[in-house]
């Protein structure tokens, strides 16, 4: 389990990207029944300039769908006792302003002394997820967005896992 990974996002204007973070991804991978969830409260995505994420949060509709959230399953199970970074990919759901879309990403899952690392990009488009890109004039959000999400789960008894949710 993890609840300070990182994620973030880069999105395009015409001659500029810039990207918004959060360092509170939270999530769990459940290797016996292979289920993996994770989820995002928006409202904690950054982009360094304040009106810029107030649009953001507008664009997103943050305050009546303030969760991004992943779940899924691995295609095939890594190895969590290998130390080797091991290519995985997941299959799942992914939503959004209140909408879901089946999703296929790739990614890695790495064992160390701390925990499992896990890191994933995908690319996704605002409108498959009804969000409208914003813009200024005739300027507008590249409808294309890219994820990046990286964390180090932390071994945790299923029961305590059970009782924290």
């Amino acid at each position: 389990m993890t609840n300070s990974g990182h994620a973030e996002f880069t999105s395009r204007v015409p001659l500029h990207t810039f990207t918004g973070e959060s360092g509170y991804l939270t999530g769990m991978i459940d290797y016996e029944e292979n289920i993996i969830d994770f989820y995002l409260d928006l409202n904690t995505l950054r982009t360094g300039i304040d009106r810029r994420d107030r649009d953001m949060f507008r664009t997103l509709n943050v305050d009546e769908y303030p969760f991004a959230e992943f779940t899924g399953e691995f295609e095939t199970l890594p190895d969590l006792q290998s130390a080797e970074k091991q290519f995985v990919v997941v299959v799942g759901e992914f939503t959004v302003n209140g909408v879901t879309q089946n999703l296929i990403i790739e990614g890695s899952i790495q064992s160390d002394e701390n925990g499992i690392v896990l890191a994933a990009n995908w690319n996704l488009l605002l409108k498959d997820y009804e969000i409208e890109p914003p813009g200024i004039l005739f300027y507008r959000v590249n409808d294309e967005v890219n994820i990046h999400v990286k964390a180090l789960l932390k071994p945790q008894k299923r029961e305590e896992s059970l009782n924290n949710n």
